[in-house]
């Protein structure tokens, strides 16, 4: 295929959404922001998954005792609370009868079994195993310092685009190009960009022909 892009600009995520997955197969380059303030309630530390009673939200803890506002490469994780085992709980739950969740399983275990002090490094080694997964080509670098804003010309910057606040939208079950199985399909419709999980579990092997 001819990529989209030319190098694009990224958040660090939390199994981040289909969207943000496209947006690396479609670049030659993307960069991860490593230098910007943390920023609440956005893919940086939350993914959306499809679970029994709908969209599901995961929230990963952070350390509050340095305030929100830390670079993004310094926010710790908060382990005060049972986060991981809540969180593996919730995707066994909402994938245990996907077609690809025990192919898989054992790749995913570990990121909720041992620790990371940083969101950031746990982030980075989760996209990593989801791009290898997907069979991706990994293209992924870090970026080297802070630019508030980037020329078209130099690179398309998706770190506030790609962000929880622009919501999902379910539609009716039925065949059609931009659609794959999901388990809950028949109760709630399909519903897009949720987290690449979701596409990986459900498509397997196939999960790279959607982006």
């Amino acid at each position: 295929m001819t990529n989209s892009f030319n190098k694009v600009i990224l958040s660090t995520a939390y199994l981040p959404p289909v969207e943000y997955l496209s947006a690396i197969y479609r670049s030659d380059r993307s960069e991860i922001e490593q230098y910007e303030r943390y920023q609440k309630q956005s893919y940086r530390s939350r993914c959306h998954i499809y679970g029994a009673s709908g969209i599901l939200s995961l929230t990963i803890p952070v350390s509050r005792t340095e305030g929100h506002y830390l670079p993004v490469r310094e926010m710790r994780i908060d382990y005060s609370g049972k986060w991981q085992q809540e969180h593996w709980r919730a995707l066994t739950s909402a994938y245990r009868t996907s077609p690809f969740f025990e192919y898989y399983e054992d790749d995913f275990a570990p990121f909720y079994n041992r620790r990371w002090d940083f969101l950031f490094d746990f982030n980075l080694e989760l996209l990593l195993t989801i791009i290898g997964l997907m069979g991706i080509k990994n293209n992924i670098g870090l970026t080297s310092e802070y630019v508030k804003s980037y020329s078209l010309l130099d690179a398309f910057d998706f770190r506030d685009s790609i962000h929880p606040k622009r919501g999902a939208v379910s539609t009716p079950v039925k065949i059609e190009s931009g659609q794959y199985f999901q388990v809950f399909a028949r109760k709630f419709g399909f519903i897009p960009n949720l987290s690449a999980v979701d596409l990986l579990f459900n498509e397997g092997p196939d999960s790279v022909s959607y982006l």
